[in-house]
């Protein structure tokens, strides 16, 4: 008994020395990242370390994990334009770094490149291309202004082994006097649209008096005509049919009980019983 915890005090040592040279001779590298190792003696080794469980020489070599995914980065400057407006833009750019650069990546700009990178060069390049344009074609080109924004930052970050997956312009605002010159502009726009309409409205309308009258004139023509041809008959027909309504809404009247009779002058008796027989009818 005392023979075999002999031979576990003597193997405790080497096992956990054993132990712990593992624990400090691998490391893991996991999904959407990579790694760099620095060697004392050889500096930072040309290979890009993949996924997975890997090792190293403790003491001697040391991993850098990169974080490989595309990222969002928020760039934010104030500029002017071509015709000397003040303008405030917000750049959202979605980067990552090469992969295959990350060695030198580490030797020229260390973990943080984005931070020591992009913001200098986002604001000179946003400062070069607005410069190009007028206040109103900022606005009106907005999808133009992005893409050569684009253009020139991709170029200019490819120099530090960044690439650039989208670049884009978030919020764009102007100075106080350009924007309330657009709103003077917008006020008065809507003005000479409303008066347009207004000036439409009174053609439509005084084309509609004149095809009206138009309409009453020929009309009136026909009924000339026909009285010429005709004589008062057709006078007559319309007044007998105006009797006849007239004596029919009185018939139904709840408020009328008789027509007063007589047989005045020109025949008046005669049309009140006219009246009251086209109302029974």
């Amino acid at each position: 008994m005392s023979r075999a915890a002999d031979i576990i005090a003597k193997l405790a040592v080497p096992l956990g020395a054993c132990v712990v040279a593992a624990q400090y001779s691998l490391y893991d590298v996991k999904g959407g990242e990579r790694a760099v190792i620095f060697d004392r003696f050889q500096g930072v080794k040309p290979d890009v370390v993949g996924e997975g469980l890997n090792f190293v020489i403790p003491w001697l070599q040391r991993p850098i994990i990169y974080d490989v995914r595309t990222r969002p980065r928020t760039i934010n400057t104030v500029t002017g334009s071509k015709d000397l407006q003040q303008v405030s833009l917000t750049l959202r750019v979605l980067h990552r770094p090469d992969v295959r650069k990350l060695p030198a990546i580490y030797q020229n700009l260390g973990m943080d490149y984005d931070e020591r990178v992009l913001p200098s060069i986002g604001n000179e390049i946003l400062k070069t291309v607005v410069a190009q344009f007028d206040a109103a074609e900022l606005i009106t080109m907005r999808e133009t202004v992005s893409k050569r924004i684009w253009k020139e930052l991709e170029a200019r970050a490819s120099e530090f082994n960044i690439k650039l997956e989208d670049v884009s312009i978030t919020h764009m605002a102007f100075g106080r006097e350009f924007t309330k010159a657009v709103e003077r502009k917008q006020i008065a726009q809507q003005d000479a649209e409303r008066a347009k309409f207004l000036v439409d409205k009174a053609e439509q309308e005084r084309k509609a008096s004149v095809i009206r009258a138009e309409g009453e004139a020929e009309a009136a023509e026909h009924i000339s005509k026909a009285l010429k041809e005709n004589g008062d008959g057709l006078l007559l027909i319309r007044r007998m049919e105006a009797s006849k309504q007239i004596a029919t809404t009185l018939s139904h009247s709840p408020n009328v009980v008789y027509l007063p009779g007589g047989s005045g002058k020109n025949g008046e008796g005669r049309n009140q019983a006219l009246l009251l027989n086209l109302g029974r009818q």
